[in-house]
Protein backbone atom coordinates (compact mmCIF):
# COMPACT_ATOMS: atom_id res chain seq x y z
CA UNK A 1 0.00 0.00 0.00
CA UNK A 2 1.39 3.52 -0.94
CA UNK A 3 0.29 7.08 -0.38
CA UNK A 4 1.92 9.78 -1.62
CA UNK A 5 2.27 13.06 0.14
CA UNK A 6 1.83 16.18 -1.32
CA UNK A 7 3.57 19.76 -0.81
CA UNK A 8 4.30 17.72 2.75
CA UNK A 9 0.77 17.79 3.41
CA UNK A 10 1.12 15.05 6.21
CA UNK A 11 -1.93 15.19 7.80
CA UNK A 12 -4.03 14.92 4.50
CA UNK A 13 -1.82 11.62 3.70
CA UNK A 14 -2.45 10.17 7.08
CA UNK A 15 -5.95 10.71 6.30
CA UNK A 16 -5.70 8.84 2.77
CA UNK A 17 -3.79 6.23 4.74
CA UNK A 18 -6.61 5.66 7.82
CA UNK A 19 -9.48 5.39 4.55
CA UNK A 20 -7.29 2.64 2.47
CA UNK A 21 -6.57 0.88 5.62
CA UNK A 22 -10.16 1.12 6.45
CA UNK A 23 -11.87 0.28 2.98
CA UNK A 24 -9.37 -3.05 3.29
CA UNK A 25 -10.52 -4.45 6.49
CA UNK A 26 -7.24 -3.56 8.30
CA UNK A 27 -9.15 -2.61 11.41
CA UNK A 28 -11.35 -5.16 11.90
CA UNK A 29 -8.88 -7.75 11.19
CA UNK A 30 -6.69 -5.90 13.95
CA UNK A 31 -10.02 -6.11 16.14
CA UNK A 32 -10.60 -9.60 15.73
CA UNK A 33 -7.00 -10.68 15.59
CA UNK A 34 -6.57 -9.27 19.59
CA UNK A 35 -7.84 -12.40 21.24
CA UNK A 36 -8.24 -16.08 20.28
CA UNK A 37 -11.06 -16.88 18.80
CA UNK A 38 -12.52 -20.27 19.07
CA UNK A 39 -13.53 -22.11 15.78
CA UNK A 40 -16.89 -22.83 16.76
CA UNK A 41 -17.21 -18.61 17.94
CA UNK A 42 -15.51 -17.91 14.60
CA UNK A 43 -17.88 -20.52 12.59
CA UNK A 44 -20.75 -18.68 14.65
CA UNK A 45 -19.87 -15.00 13.60
CA UNK A 46 -19.45 -15.81 9.82
CA UNK A 47 -22.89 -17.53 9.60
CA UNK A 48 -24.21 -15.01 11.36
CA UNK A 49 -22.83 -12.60 8.95
CA UNK A 50 -23.87 -14.36 5.83
CA UNK A 51 -27.35 -14.45 7.42
CA UNK A 52 -26.88 -10.47 7.97
CA UNK A 53 -25.89 -10.14 4.22
CA UNK A 54 -28.73 -12.05 2.29
CA UNK A 55 -30.97 -10.45 4.11
CA UNK A 56 -29.68 -7.51 3.16
CA UNK A 57 -29.48 -8.51 -0.03
CA UNK A 58 -33.62 -9.82 -0.15
CA UNK A 59 -34.71 -6.03 1.41
CA UNK A 60 -33.03 -4.57 -1.19
CA UNK A 61 -34.11 -6.93 -4.05
CA UNK A 62 -37.67 -6.32 -2.37
CA UNK A 63 -37.30 -2.68 -2.90
CA UNK A 64 -36.30 -2.51 -6.11
CA UNK A 65 -39.07 -5.14 -7.32
CA UNK A 66 -41.64 -3.50 -4.90
CA UNK A 67 -41.09 -0.18 -6.56
CA UNK A 68 -42.29 -1.16 -9.77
Amino acid sequence: MQIIVRDNNVEQALRALKKKLQREGVYREMKLRRHYEKPSEKRARERAAAVRRARKLERKRMERDGAK
